[in-house]
């Protein structure tokens, strides 16, 4: 791969989808690209930038939907899960008595073991919650690990993967060597198709917003203004997860940590949140994703 071509991909992608690549990530491209390319019929990653520069935008999709998908688990780092069951339920059952539902959004969603690991576990409190309204929303950039998602039809190596046996057993059905999320569990997600990078206003507040290892990938500007439209989506006493490598800390001040609590964070007055102009214009998309 050529120098501008891979300057064109690096552009591309992150004016699609955010994800900002450093200059000696060209074995990454390769990686992810190649094979899409022979599955197109193509030569190899020049071919594949002239048709793209040709406005193909099926395959710009199928680009950007290969650089961003990302390997997750059922449970991953395990630390977070502990946090929903341990710190954020127990407050938000308090805190929401009186209207007795509570709302939550995966907002890197992926292939479904994330949204799916909070369902198990809000079904492990049924009796807890037994009245009450709860709605899960995961969100993704690629229709196609969403398609994924929604089935909730996992290999032998993905639910080995994090899941203790007794949830595996409890809570999927085995046909062959596949295994399916029950239909109970999977009628408590929402998956829909969403851009970080767009405006997502619509989806209503949150009590609680699980954006992990997804921030990551975007340079310090980018993630400035997402923090900041994510304030405006939760509640003031909500609960906002990152991953284990992000942070606010240094980039706003709309979200501080909780002591003690590795990855878990708090909002701050969300009048001022409200106020503060988001930091530099999204960029313009062609598509809706994660």
């Amino acid at each position: 791969m050529n120098a501008p071509d891979y300057e064109y991909l690096r552009k591309l992608l992150k004016e699609r989808s955010g994800l900002d690549l450093s200059a000696d990530k060209q074995y990454l491209i390769e990686s992810r690209l190649l094979p899409l390319a022979r599955k197109a019929g193509l030569s190899g990653i020049p071919e594949l930038v002239q048709k793209l520069q040709g406005g193909s935008s099926a395959l710009i999709t199928s680009v950007v939907e290969a650089m961003t998908t990302n390997e997750t688990f059922f449970f991953r780092d395990k630390v977070p899960f502990d946090h929903f069951r341990d710190t954020i339920m127990p407050e938000v059952l308090k805190a929401r008595a009186g209207r007795r539902s509570v709302r939550i959004w995966c907002a890197a969603g992926s292939t479904g073991q994330e949204p799916y690991s909070l369902a198990m576990t809000l079904k492990e409190m049924s009796a807890a919650l037994s009245g009450w309204r709860v709605e899960i929303v995961a969100t993704d950039l690629s229709q196609e690990v969403l398609e994924k998602a929604k089935a909730g039809v996992y290999s032998q190596f993905e639910v080995q993967r994090g899941l203790p046996i007794q949830m595996l057993m409890k809570h999927f059905k085995q046909t062959g060597e596949t295994w399916q999320v029950n239909p109970e569990l999977r009628a408590m997600i929402q998956h829909r198709q969403l851009n970080l990078l767009q405006d997502f206003s619509h989806l209503g507040t949150f009590d609680v917003i699980f954006c992990r290892n997804v921030l990551i990938y975007f340079d310090q500007e980018t993630k400035i203004n997402i923090f900041n439209r994510l304030a405006r989506q939760i509640e003031p006493d909500g609960f906002l997860v990152l991953g284990a490598a992000e942070t606010v800390v240094g980039l706003t001040d709309t979200f501080r940590p909780i002591a003690d609590r590795r990855g878990l964070y708090k909002p701050n007055d969300p009048r001022a949140a409200a106020a503060k102009p988001v930091d530099g214009a999204a960029p313009r998309m062609a598509m809706a994703g994660r």
